[in-house]
Formats: C-alpha cells, sequence, structure tokens
C-alpha cells in the first residue's frame, strides 16, 4: 500500500515538472525573438553582440550541474565500497569535449546568421522562415543517422519550403520602416541559412550521441551544452572584438531608445531567456519525450506570430497568413507521421542500463 502511494506521489511529483519544464520552454522560445528584436528596433545595432547573447547565460547550467554532482557525492558516501569509483565533477572525455566544442562552433555561426536576420526582419517573418528548419533537419537526418521518410514527413518538408517561398515572393511590403530591399532580402536569406544549418545541428549532435564511446546521462547532456554555449559565445566575442563592438556598447547604452538603465536590463533578460529555451527543452524531453519537446517549440510559432502582432504593431498581410497556415499544415503532418511510426514499433523491454539512466533527473 506504501509503495502504491509513493509510486503515485512521484507520478504526480513528474507531472508538476513537466508542467513547469513546458512553461520554461515556451518562454525560452517564444521570448527569445521578442526580445532580441527589442534591442534592435530601439536603437541597437551591434549583430555579434546580440549573437553572444543567445548563448552568453551558459553559467547558468553551472546550478544544475553541481546539484547533481552533490547527489553523486552523497549516494557514493552512503552506499558504495571501498572499491567504488569516487564520483567526478566532470563527466565528460576527451572526444566527446572535442565533438561538443566543433558544434558549439557551429551553432556560433548559427546564432550570427539568426542576429542578422532578426535585425532585419520583423518577428513575424523571421519566426516563420526559422520554422522552417524542421524541413532541413528531415533532411539531414535522413543522411547523417539513417532517418526514414514518410509520405508525412515529405508531405511537411514540402509544405515548410512552400511556406518560405510564399514569403519570399511576397516580402516587399513587409519591410520595416527605413530599410531598403537588399537589406531586407539579406535579411532574409541569413535566417533562412540560420534554419538550415540549425537543422543540420540537431542530427549533429544525435550523431555524437550515437558514436560516442561512453555513457550519454542527463548531466553529460548539461556538460555537452554548457561546452557547446561556452565555445560558441567565444566565437562571438572574437567578433565583437574584431568589430569594435566592445568600444561602441556604452555609446549605444546611451543613446538608446529606452533608456540607458534599460539596454543592460535587454541585454541580461535577452541571455537568461535564451538559456530558458535549452533548460526548458532538456526537462519536456526527460519528463516525456524528444517528440512533445518539438510540438511544444511548433506551438510556439504561432504565439509568436500574436505576440509581435501586440506587442510591436506588426502588420500581418494575407500572405504572411498564406505561409503560416501551410507551416502549420507542415508541423501537423510531421508529428502526426511520426505519431503513427511511433505506434507500429513494438513494444520491447528497456535494457536495464537504460533504466539507470533515467533513475533521476540530476543523477548521472
Amino acid at each position: 500500500m506504501a509503495e502504491g502511494i509513493d509510486a503515485e506521489k512521484e507520478r504526480t511529483m513528474k507531472r508538476i515538472l513537466l508542467i513547469v519544464n513546458i512553461i520554461i520552454l515556451t518562454i525560452g522560445v517564444c521570448g527569445g525573438p521578442l526580445i532580441l528584436r527589442l534591442y534592435f528596433i530601439h536603437g541597437g545595432s551591434r549583430v555579434w553582440l546580440s549573437s553572444a547573447l543567445q548563448t552568453a547565460g551558459f553559467p547558468i547550467i553551472l546550478l544544475p550541474l553541481t546539484i547533481a554532482y552533490i547527489i553523486r557525492r552523497r549516494d557514493f558516501s552512503s552506499t558504495t565500497t571501498t572499491n567504488g569509483e569516487k564520483p567526478k565533477m566532470v563527466n565528460m572525455k576527451l572526444p566527446l569535449f572535442l565533438a561538443s566544442s566543433f558544434v558549439g562552433l557551429l551553432l556560433g555561426v548559427d546564432d550570427y546568421l539568426y542576429s542578422y536576420g532578426v535585425a532585419r526582419l520583423p518577428v513575424s517573418t523571421s519566426a516563420l522562415i526559422i520554422a522552417s528548419q524542421l524541413a532541413f533537419t528531415a533532411i539531414f537526418a535522413f543522411f547523417m543517422v539513417k532517418q526514414k521518410f514518410t509520405a508525412f514527413s515529405i508531405n511537411a518538408v514540402f509544405l515548410l519550403t512552400l511556406a518560405s517561398g510564399v514569403l519570399a515572393m511576397h516580402s516587399s511590403g513587409d519591410r520595416p520602416a527605413g530599410e531598403n530591399s537588399k537589406q531586407y532580402l539579406m535579411g532574409f536569406i541569413m535566417t533562412l541559412l540560420a534554419a538550415m544549418l540549425y537543422g543540420f545541428v540537431l542530427p549533429l549532435v544525435e550523431l555524437v550521441y550515437k558514436k560516442t564511446k561512453q555513457d550519454i546521462t542527463f548531466a553529460v547532456v548539461l556538460e555537452i551544452q554548457f561546452v557547446m554555449s561556452l565555445v560558441a559565445t567565444i566565437f562571438a566575442v572574437i567578433g565583437m572584438i574584431i568589430n569594435h563592438d566592445f568600444k561602441v556598447i556604452s555609446r549605444e547604452a546611451r543613446n538608446y531608445g529606452l533608456g540607458e538603465a534599460t539596454y543592460y536590463v535587454v541585454l541580461v533578460v535577452s541571455a537568461i531567456i535564451w538559456q530558458f529555451s535549452f533548460l526548458g527543452s532538456l526537462g519536456v524531453i526527460y519528463c516525456a519525450s524528444s517528440l512533445l519537446s518539438g510540438i511544444m517549440i511548433a506551438v510556439s510559432v504561432p504565439i509568436t506570430e500574436v505576440l509581435a502582432i501586440i506587442f510591436y504593431k506588426e502588420r500581418f498581410k494575407a500572405e504572411k497568413g498564406i505561409s503560416l497556415v501551410l507551416a502549420a499544415w507542415g508541423f501537423v503532418s510531421y508529428f502526426y507521421g511520426e505519431y503513427n511510426q511511433a505506434k507500429q514499433i513494438p513494444n520491447e523491454p528497456i535494457p536495464e542500463s537504460e533504466l539507470a539512466q533515467n533513475h533521476s533527473v540530476l543523477e548521472p
């Protein structure tokens, strides 16, 4: 009887944790583009600085890593024998560190492309373009991790590509004030390249998980993200140094449309919110599945659209509406296909090694 009560409590706590992580993920995915656009529309102009902000909040990851280490040390002290191996603060081995550093470099490039696009495009437009990353993820996953295509995934690729095409052909009336056609086109191209590169990064991370010769645990995943964010931030900081961004930040702050103090608040909040996106995604994957995490990110696209219209008074013309419908159709098609495919997989026993890895959110 007591075991049943404990099991029910554990399920309840996991549901609560899932809801909390969904909220964190939604805040990050929706708030990141909005706060980044806020920086640009009120006088911010440093693309390298905005790139750094997307990963500069990585020190936040030290908190769950420290808690995980304390839990490992406590369990070691209470249960291990004299022959047990003492827990390490860092579990990542050199090959995984090098692979994570390479992915982090690609992430830094992707952040720059995305920041350049957001600086030139309305949030509602950039959000729809970024939505096409699902199509690129499917394509790269097919070649890199042998992802099987279905009629649903092919349909999603077609619809998402068509959605971006509609925006490209009918974008002249969507330019922000004071921006010429060349600048707008470059913003569109850079954002599309960012979606393409991020679509490559996701299967690459999955490939790293599969090819590494060490166990991938929750603590190791956090370490991977820490290294990736650190390398991406260093890449952006180098760009800031070359572009002399540090010399003009104080002047830009003084001339910022919302005030100097608000300028620095925007920078700090931006770095924190972008990390929310990652931490929430990790939590949803642990509590449920990567499929649910992807669904929540997809659902956040129209939410971002609505928020951009409310807060920034962006125009929502017919072409953008058609693009949004096509993108939503593509998302539904993709995830419905994944759902059907999952139902066809026979229930197989979970290996004991995997059960051990999923024992706790913070345990290795």
